[in-house]
């Protein structure tokens, strides 16, 4: 967890600065008006770590699979499966934001549509046919090192997923020098990271101090709706999808499992942490949900790497939030933009410290949206993290007990227990 600048969890003092900005804002304005630069250094922290941070964590996740058996049969179904649960719980994101329309007509103090979100926008065409064809281009840097310079968060993700993927079939001698130096290199953007989050109530209070003196407090009005939004996504993925995925593919009983799992689910929700719950979900799933040490050990640890669909709704619905929140209606295929970027991030944003906060930030970057709305959507995030954080650990069991079915393991709680 990030160490802060005050002795308070990092949590709690958001939530203070939170409520502090709100006050000032309304109170001295002028004062707040003054500082508001603040706000600002803290988003230029954190669009300076997120190109070096998202690609030194998706390269050690995918290297990390490792050659032979690491990316055989068992890792595919893995991946597999991540990328299903994941992409099924950002389409649930993707069909309720645009149903319950949380954004529209809500002021959230921001300023007019910004230039690059025009300019993101434009590049899609007018023609369904052109604007796919613009989005699979788009995917392919022609320079890397000129997409990390400019931004260009859905290039960098694949680049990074291409060059972990290929650093696997190198020989041995020439895989761990590598290996070492993004895993070091990873390791130093994660301190990075901490430090720049440390400052996070300084920042948030100026954000959110800045923005009240301009709206007053009829900001948070339309924060209900969203955070009711991104629940109710989180209990239809928990609560129908994944337990529907257990029946289906796996044969097996949702409620016993859900049971067998409940020491790590709880301790998710208390804690916010997929990587502190890890123990405990390696121990429940051996010890009462009856997956093997071989399973278990491959794919819990992997999951807690690249597997964040609780999150990944969340940033869905966040982004669109914050667009609608612009007035700027996107088409089906600019959201589909959204629905990649968010599932690709996904992949390595996982063992990031407050990655939510990372991923939106990278998602409000790849479709051209600015940042300042991430400060506001913290009011009512300690809440919604803790439980898409129990979604992510969920789906993680899930997927731990599909694969061990299809790998022929008995023992498990199928339907007939």
């Amino acid at each position: 967890m990030s160490r802060s600048i005050f002795r308070l969890a990092l949590h709690w003092q958001i939530l203070a600065a939170l409520i502090l900005g709100a006050a000032a804002g309304l109170l001295i304005p002028d004062v707040v008006t003054s500082v508001d630069f603040m706000g600002d250094l803290f988003l230029k922290g954190l669009r300076m770590v997120i190109v070096p941070l998202i690609m030194t964590s998706i390269i050690c996740g995918v290297a990390g699979l490792g050659g032979g058996d690491g990316v055989g049969r068992l890792g595919g179904k893995t991946l597999i499966y991540y990328t299903m649960s994941s992409l099924l719980a950002i389409v649930t994101g993707l069909v309720l934001v645009n149903l319950t329309q949380p954004g529209v007509g809500v002021d959230l103090g921001l300023a007019d549509q910004p230039d690059r979100l025009a300019s993101s926008m434009d590049r899609f065409g007018d023609s369904p046919w052109s604007a796919l064809v613009r989005l699979l281009l788009d995917l392919v840097p022609s320079n890397p090192i000129a997409a990390m310079a400019e931004g260009n968060m859905l290039q960098i993700i694949v680049f990074a997923l291409l060059f972990g993927t290929f650093i696997t079939r190198l020989p041995e001698a020439q895989r761990e020098p590598l290996e070492a130096f993004f895993s070091s290199s990873f390791a130093v953007m994660m301190k990075v990271t901490h430090f720049i989050l440390a400052f996070a109530p300084l920042g948030i209070f100026a954000l959110v101090g800045r923005t009240v003196a301009r709206t007053g407090l009829d900001v948070f009005a339309g924060l209900g709706l969203y955070a009711l939004t991104v629940f109710l996504g989180l209990l239809i993925h928990a609560g129908v999808t994944l337990p529907l995925l257990l029946r289906s593919v796996g044969q097996l009983h949702p409620i016993l499992h859900a049971k067998a799992m409940s020491p790590a689910l709880l301790t998710a929700f208390s804690t916010s942490s997929s990587s502190a719950t890890l123990p405990l979900t390696l121990d429940s799933l051996e010890n009462r949900a009856g997956v093997s040490n071989r399973v278990t050990s491959f794919v819990a640890p992997l999951g807690a790497t690249v597997n964040m669909d609780g999150t990944a709704l969340y940033e869905c619905v966040a982004a669109l939030f914050i667009a609608q929140a612009y007035a700027v209606e996107l088409t089906i295929l600019q959201q589909g933009l959204v629905v990649v970027t968010a599932l690709l991030a996904s992949i390595g944003a996982a063992g990031i410290p407050m990655a939510g906060l990372v991923m939106i930030s990278v998602i409000l970057t790849a479709v051209g949206l600015p940042l300042e709305g991430v400060g506001l959507i913290l009011a009512v995030d300690r809440v919604l993290d803790m439980c898409r954080t129990t979604v992510n650990v969920w789906s993680d069991s899930c997927g731990a007990a599909v694969i061990a079915r299809s790998e022929g393991e008995e023992g498990l709680v199928s339907l007939k227990s």
